[in-house]
């Protein structure tokens, strides 16, 4: 295990230290906090890895737009972080255009393939859809969703935003301590499916922390894709390779499927909370999760309970809980599925839910609500440029390196988002073809009067809603900077009701449509007093040991009275925060 995550060693370690002093007001002694704010006036970024982030601002330095800044860094992190993210995946994004001064929201996530049928699974005795393979594969967004952006809001040339990046795979990078931890646990599982182990485990194994990897294959890719646009992806002799690949080993994927994908632009859908305006984007994606836990806290005194107490640890869990019953039941892809989200959304809606939790005692199970209506890994990467452009990016292979499935020659991993569609007959997010499976990342941006205050996202499976929701509490109610509110403890609740298959820790899976009826577990990270673990514990919480899962932070905020950036980014990741 990294040393980086020591820090966040679970529930049962943290019974053995108390490093805060909570009052009422805020925390007192925030010895959890790793480093101050990164401040700047004319660009920041903050990404998973030190390179992205400098290559960001080379970008934005170059005269590069924020959108500019944001693929070139994603482009980086799919060479220099396959554990989370690649061409393979997909990606959603939400931005600031500083000039209309309007919020826009991107959506290119890819369709399953129109050849595979819900029958065949039944046919073949399938109770939920593997996760690894070809059958979980679906189209690969990202590369479409690069050029929706950078169509609307780019000025360099992708040639120029996408050299760092090609400069890297061709001459190599030292791979840093947290991403060669996941690289080596990925090896032994991926390494059976053709094409993984020559790109990815050269000589026989993973890179070693330190270790210099290059990957030509990609940056051959980045180069036809830089010189020919989206269509070389999707319609040129790389798409007819991906699905001759495909083809041969059981796949479904066709030259017709990656033809026909489209991205699509969508309004961010909001809610109020203390005064700040709280945007996501709406389903296939699950942040409304986060909109809807934070309009039931809305409801609490937050403040007067106290971070890292056991009153507000409760209160957080159960407001999880509730709106992960719902995100189980309604969250799909709203071309298929009437996924009513302003009722979801609501203040009324929030306090119908509001009113089943117990202030003393966790509940084991609750309903979804109105009957009409946790492992992937993950990159954000948050950009802003000198004319106020903002990106809040997030991209995704789904399950750490994806589904294993490697065609040969491109240096990339297919997706394995398909695992999440359910095999539930009459469930909104039931498998068909051509649709667009439920999705855990979410991007998030809020606003202040108007006017944009912070872009921010946080990694990992079902804690992403959780761990929005907490750093919004730590700024909002607890007066925490930029860079506190990332590296306070967290909570994260698991065993919730899903909408298809849950990772658990360990690696074991819960199985598609299965209901939450044990309360589920509540993992802590390192930080929490004995006082408040043992007070949960009398209420009828779970807790459980896991140290690792609690997320990774990146954050830009703009202080408009001091026309600066402030950028944060935490240390569970490789990554840090920069600005010129």
């Amino acid at each position: 295990m990294p040393q980086a995550a020591f820090r966040i060693m679970g529930a049962f370690l943290l019974t053995l230290v108390s490093s805060m002093s909570i009052g009422a007001d805020r925390i007192t002694d925030k010895a959890f906090t790793t480093r101050s704010e990164v401040i700047a006036s004319h660009g920041m970024a903050a990404t998973s890895h030190p390179l992205a982030t400098q290559i960001a601002l080379e970008i934005l330095r170059e005269g590069g737009s924020a959108v500019d800044a944001a693929i070139a860094a994603n482009a980086a992190l799919g060479l220099m972080e396959p554990v989370g993210n690649g061409i393979g995946g997909d990606l959603f994004a939400i931005v600031w255009d500083a000039d209309k001064k309007a919020l826009n929201g991107l959506n290119a996530s890819g369709r399953s393939p129109q050849s595979l049928t819900l029958q065949y699974f039944r046919d073949n005795g399938y109770e939920a859809i593997p996760p690894l393979g070809p059958l979980p594969v679906s189209v690969p967004g990202t590369v479409d969703g690069w050029f929706e952006l950078h169509q609307r809001y780019g000025r360099l040339p992708m040639t120029q935003v996408l050299a760092p990046a090609i400069r890297y795979a061709r001459e190599g990078f030292p791979v840093t301590e947290v991403i060669a931890y996941y690289w080596q646990r990925s090896v032994p599982r991926l390494s059976r499916y053709p094409g993984f182990a020559d790109i990815f485990a050269p000589g026989g194994s993973a890179p070693k922390k330190g270790d210099v990897f290059r990957n030509p294959a990609l940056a051959d890719t980045y180069q036809k894709i830089a010189d020919g646009g989206r269509d070389v992806f999707y319609k040129g002799d790389m798409a007819r390779a991906i699905a001759a690949y495909m083809a041969e080993n059981g796949g479904f994927l066709s030259y017709e499927d990656l033809a026909s994908h489209r991205s699509e632009w969508v309004e961010p859908v909001s809610t109020s909370y203390r005064g700040y305006e709280v945007f996501e984007l709406p389903p296939n994606g699950q942040g409304i999760a986060a909109l809807q836990m934070l309009n039931i806290l809305e409801g609490f005194d937050i403040t007067a309970m106290g971070f890292g107490s056991a009153e507000y640890v409760h209160t957080l869990v159960e407001a999880k809980k509730l709106a992960f019953e719902d995100r189980a039941r309604f969250y799909a892809d709203m071309d298929f599925a009437d996924v009513p989200v302003a009722r979801l959304i609501s203040k009324d809606y929030a306090a119908g839910r509001r009113s089943l939790i117990n202030p003393t005692r966790a509940a084991r199970s609750y309903p979804a609500g109105d009957e009409r209506l946790e492992q992937g890994d993950t990159i954000y990467l948050t950009t802003a440029d000198a004319d106020g452009n903002m990106v809040s990016l997030i991209q995704s292979n789904y399950r750490g390196m994806g589904s294993g499935m490697t065609p040969a020659g491109l240096g990339f991993i297919l997706q394995d988002r398909g695992e999440l569609f359910s095999l539930e007959d009459g469930h909104p997010n039931v498998y068909a073809p051509g649709k667009r499976p439920f999705h855990t990342i979410i991007p998030a941006f809020v606003s202040k009067d108007g006017k944009p205050w912070l872009s921010f996202g946080v990694m990992g499976g079902a804690m992403q809603p959780q761990g929005h929701v907490q750093i919004l509490v730590n700024l909002i109610d607890f007066g925490m900077n930029l860079q506190e509110a990332g590296d306070a403890p967290r909570v994260r609740h698991g065993g919730s009701s899903q909408p298809a298959n849950e990772t658990l820790a360990g690696g074991a899976f819960r199985s598609t449509g299965e209901r939450m009826k044990d309360g589920g577990i509540v993992y802590l990270e390192t930080g929490f007093p004995l006082e408040t673990v043992n007070k949960l514990s009398s209420m009828g919480h779970r807790l459980g040991s896991d140290p690792g899962g609690f997320g990774g932070y990146q954050a830009i905020m703009r202080n408009h009275s001091q026309g600066v950036y402030y950028g944060a980014s935490e240390s569970r990741k490789d990554g840090h925060a920069a600005g010129y």
